[in-house]
């Protein structure tokens, strides 16, 4: 078996993911490098930090280089310096966020391209080969990303689509694959009802993973732990579980809670572009005077290479200089954040210690625990 879940507590659990490139401890944060990097940070750094895999995005790279140029490589591994595993997304959160400029059918979705108009059809088809192109470990079905809010008819229509592309999409992967894995993704809108309905059909199609969709499109804190609360129990014991594109630290550790392996999101990166540093106790906004002649570290309990070697004083510099170096150094320290904070996880399940892990992370926030 490729997924093997060695502890748990309450849904919580602590596994190994293997795929054709390396293991994967779960539970995972993924950084997202959408064109094929990390915005800002090298391979090397990526490494050093102890990240395992990272997110590409299929849409952006079939638009740019474009397949030809990727072949080239024999895929993004080599294209981008990476040793280590990478998971792809198909690319239907992208077009769905074209709105206006996309058309969805049956077949697949027409729309123009943000780069220079052009008119392109990607069918579930064209999904999976871009990513098996790509050589992508993991391989994420193509599925139509469910509006928030939508009612119970339109979200119904969306989830069945994105069903029978689902099939599409395996048939698919299971003639062209070779050590690749193939999640399926579950829609449904914030309807528990269709949430469940999705997962059943999901499941039944014997994917490798099961994703949950739609979770980050603007719907309010309250509806994402809804369909977490409902789905925590039903998700298959012997597979890895993803939400994409969640979240915050916060999320993480909640999302954990519910039973879910594997996250990505931008919020590290992106925050940290914009001087917004996660610490143990909360968040640190670099560009507040108070930091400009601050000798102390980013986060005094941090031992990331920009914590160990500079100061807020020199970071809030040069920020205010809008210097490249000061987007990488604290990239560096926010996703060391995330990844610590994914280890220590595993650590307390592995030690049965996880509830105590649990409450001590609120304490630190001075956050109340929310309630499962």
């Amino acid at each position: 078996m490729t997924f093997k879940v060695s502890h748990t507590s309450g849904f919580a659990r602590r596994g190994t993911l293997a795929t054709k490139t390396t293991s994967i401890e779960t539970p995972v944060f993924m950084p997202v490098g959408t064109y094929g990097t990390v915005k800002g940070l090298t391979p090397k750094q990526l490494n050093e930090i102890g990240f395992e895999v990272i997110l590409g995005n299929a849409f952006h790279l079939f638009l740019r280089p474009g397949l030809e140029t990727i072949k080239k490589f024999d895929g993004l591994h080599k294209f981008m310096g990476w040793d280590k595993s990478i998971l792809t997304d198909s690319g239907g959160f992208q077009i769905w966020s074209l709105k206006e400029l996309r058309k969805i059918s049956e077949e697949g979705v027409s729309f123009k391209s943000p780069l220079d108009g052009q008119k392109i059809f990607l069918s579930p088809e064209d999904s999976m080969n871009i990513q098996l192109t790509l050589n992508s470990d993991i391989i994420m079905a193509f599925d139509e990303c469910t509006t928030y809010p939508s009612t119970l008819q339109e979200a119904k229509d969306s989830m069945e689509l994105t069903h029978r592309w689902a099939k599409r999409c395996k048939s698919y992967f299971d003639e062209n694959s070779n050590g690749h894995k193939l999640f399926g993704i579950v829609q449904g809108g914030m309807h528990e009802s269709l949430r469940m309905e999705s997962l059943e059909a999901i499941q039944g199609l014997n994917f490798d993973g099961i994703a949950l969709g739609g979770l980050s499109v603007g719907e309010p804190k309250e509806e994402k732990t809804k369909i977490l609360r409902t789905l925590a129990d039903k998700l298959p014991k012997d597979k890895p579980h993803y939400v994409l594109g969640v979240g915050t630290p916060e999320q993480l550790l909640e999302g954990v809670r519910y039973g879910i392996d594997m996250f990505d999101c931008v919020i590290p990166t992106r925050n940290a572009r914009n001087g917004f540093i996660y610490t143990n106790t909360g968040i640190l906004k670099i560009r507040n005077a108070e930091h400009k002649n601050s000798t102390l570290p980013l986060d005094e309990s941090c031992d990331c290479y920009t914590c160990k070697n500079f100061s807020r004083g020199y970071l809030h510099h040069l920020d205010k200089c809008n210097e490249i170096l000061a987007s990488t150094l604290m990239s560096i320290c926010n996703l060391s954040h995330f990844h610590t904070l994914m280890s220590n996880i595993r650590t307390s399940l592995e030690e049965n210690k996880f509830e105590e892990f649990v409450d001590s992370f609120y304490d630190m926030r001075s956050l109340k625990k929310p309630e499962l």
